[in-house]
């Protein structure tokens, strides 16, 4: 079985984070993305930042890792995607610019943020964050 690389990043400001509803399958989920041929997984991380939110991120705080397998309904259904996940805090009043994989955002607490994502492992993460 083949393995894809992916970034999944938790956008924070104040006491809040950001959640963001996807285009394509219509749930909410936080920022992530491919990691391209040759590129680090911190190097993806701040590409996705950048490309799904306008954000210029200089400081991220890892996470840890997971993985899954894709779902029946997903591109390329049974394969095994492994996930590192970062943090970044963003000044008070920052505000994302939206590209076309999301079409609305909320800030909210962590713990209704968690309840709002879609997937549950970065809701997991969400929940562990102090």
């Amino acid at each position: 079985m083949s393995e894809w690389s992916e970034v999944l990043i938790h956008v924070r400001r104040g006491d809040d984070f950001l959640v963001a509803h996807r285009t394509d399958h219509g749930y909410w989920h936080t920022i992530a993305g491919g990691v391209e041929p040759g590129e680090t997984f911190h190097a993806a991380a701040l590409r996705e930042l950048w490309e799904e939110t306008g954000l210029e991120a200089e400081e991220l705080r890892p996470l840890g890792d997971f993985a899954y397998v894709r779902e029946p309904w997903e591109g390329e259904p049974g394969l095994r995607v492994h996930v590192e996940a970062f943090l970044v805090v963003v000044e008070p009043g920052w505000e994302p610019e939206l590209n076309h994989e999301h079409d609305d955002y909320r800030w909210l607490s962590r713990d209704d943020a968690a309840e709002l994502l879609f997937w549950p492992e970065p809701a997991q993460l969400l929940r562990a964050l102090s």
